[in-house]
């Protein structure tokens, strides 16, 4: 994450899971009830780890909220992890992502994700990047902007932007409608 203001990603992070108007921002109350009420615990989760990424006044709470979640739902990702604006997670459990992985803006992550890497390499995911459920990235690749992973694959090899990928090892099927399930996109102005 860059050092930006941590609201707007917070607030980008909401945008995401329930759209509205950009230039009517909710009330910053809004949304840390919606975070502490758990309607949706994948945006609470995305809420505390934000939180967490960097030292502020809600710190400790922030750290001490993220790891009771994370044990809670099975989500391992790490405060330190470089993750872009707009991180839509679906039916948040059992994901794991390594912290050195880079995650760009609008991202949907899907359940039983594994980002993993033996060497210290692990992925670089585009922006406006979708990828389903019981997804397995492995080593060093790279997903190019606008790509659609799909369920059950196995990512050994780049995937390049606007492309859909499926399998086992994951291979390119379409160029057609890329990023087509990224809904309520963030634009970085």
């Amino acid at each position: 994450m860059s050092r930006s203001n941590i609201y707007e990603y917070i607030l980008s992070d909401y945008y995401r899971y329930y759209g509205g108007d950009r230039q009517i921002p909710p009330p910053k109350i809004k949304v840390v009830f919606r975070a502490l009420l758990a309607k949706n615990h994948c945006f609470a989760y995305s809420f505390w780890l934000r939180l967490a990424s960097r030292k502020n006044l809600f710190y400790p709470l922030a750290r001490l909220m993220n790891f009771r979640q994370s044990r809670k739902y099975g989500i391992q990702i790490s405060p330190f992890t470089k993750i872009g604006y707009g991180l839509y997670i679906g039916h948040g459990v059992g994901i794991v992502i390594n912290r050195r992985t880079v995650i760009g803006n609008n991202c949907n992550i899907s359940q039983f994700l594994t980002i993993g890497s033996n060497k210290g390499t692990p992925a670089v995911i585009g922006d406006n990047v979708y990828i389903g459920p019981s997804v397995c990235l492995v080593e060093n690749v790279r997903i190019g902007d606008n790509a659609t992973i799909g369920a059950g694959a196995v990512v050994t090899k780049d995937i390049p932007a606007n492309a859909t990928a499926v399998g086992s090892p994951a291979k390119v099927i379409s160029y057609d409608n890329p990023a087509c399930f990224i809904k309520n996109r963030w634009s970085i102005e």
